[in-house]
């Protein structure tokens, strides 16, 4: 059984909402960690598990929030670390992957303890999904350089809050082990 998961938050993403023009271009520079993250923990056979929102359309699935943004304007983000056959989905409605998701769940089934986090946006769901993780007795690590912000002063303020208030291990993505 696995003691660790990678877990790609929210990076399946249209692009399509009011904060979008100042997330694209952070999400563009946590890309290559992002994709080097997913490639390592696949040769390394550990789980990789998107949580994703569905963007409020309650009839959408893990296919179709895909198939959308890849046909939005910056499929270029998504198209490199699209989900594989082995991958694991879960569609999500709020901030925290736990909130009301089987996360929890999923991850005790696999025997996880160690969640490695990725994704968007750090001072938000980051954050919040980081505290989950935290107060469920997971150890938690946030890819410093694999995470993008819409507000550069917050980010930094919850990456700070994350290794002080909840004891997440902040790395780079060449410092991660699984």
């Amino acid at each position: 059984m696995a003691e660790s998961a990678l877990i790609v938050i929210d990076m399946i993403n249209s692009y399509d909402h009011a904060d979008a023009d100042l997330l694209v271009s952070s999400a563009r520079d946590a890309l290559p960690a992002v994709v080097r993250l997913i490639r390592n923990a696949r040769e390394e056979d550990i789980p990789v598990i998107y949580v994703n929102d569905n963007f409020g359309e309650w009839r959408s699935h893990h296919g179709e929030i895909l198939e959308t943004a890849l046909a939005g304007p910056h499929a270029d983000l998504v198209d490199p670390i699209r989900p594989d056959e082995n991958s694991l989905f879960i569609v999500k409605a709020r901030h925290s992957i736990f909130f009301e998701t089987p996360l929890g769940y999923l991850l005790s089934q696999l025997g996880v303890d160690h969640v490695v986090l990725c994704g968007q946006v750090t001072e938000q769901c980051v954050l919040y999904s980081a505290l989950d993780a935290h107060i469920r007795h997971l150890r938690v690590t946030v890819v410093h350089d694999a995470v993008a912000h819409i507000y550069p002063d917050l980010a930094e303020a919850a990456l700070r809050m994350m290794e002080r208030n909840m004891s997440a291990d902040i790395r780079k993505v060449d410092e991660v082990s699984f």
